[in-house]
């Protein structure tokens, strides 16, 4: 992947939120994403910038705050695990079904935990919490 690319699947999920969360998104949408380097080429940027997504800062790469670490991979490995696929198509439609099947809670506790895991690093001063 690459910032172009990015940048091209940042309308994309716009358009995917507007579709499923019509007339939810009077206070716009805020995107936490990592300081990857596709994330933060010009490309990447100004497509954020047009799809009107507010971005929230995040701290330098810390193991510890990536939400796809400790929430989202995780358990999408305890589904996936053992399991063999025919082809890309139907590992990607096993993940979308995983994903689907979560709950909005399910996603605000992953916040949540995101939440309570920046409040641990302060307190550490940037020391892992999971040593």
């Amino acid at each position: 992947m690459n910032g172009q690319y990015y940048g091209n699947l940042l309308p994309q999920i716009r358009k995917a939120i507007v579709q499923k969360r019509i007339g939810e998104l009077t206070r716009g949408v805020l995107l936490l994403q990592d300081n990857a380097p596709v994330h933060t080429t010009h490309v990447a940027r100004e497509a954020l910038k047009d799809s009107g997504f507010s971005e929230i800062d995040h701290p330098p790469y810390n193991l510890d705050l990536a939400p796809s670490n400790f929430f989202l991979i995780s358990n999408l490995e305890k589904v996936l695990l053992g399991r063999i696929f025919a082809d890309d198509n139907e590992m990607k439609a096993a993940v979308d079904r995983h994903l689907e099947e979560k709950d909005t809670e399910n996603f605000l506790d992953g916040f949540k935990a995101l939440y309570a895991r920046c409040e641990k690093c302060i307190s550490l001063e940037g020391d892992y919490i999971e040593k």
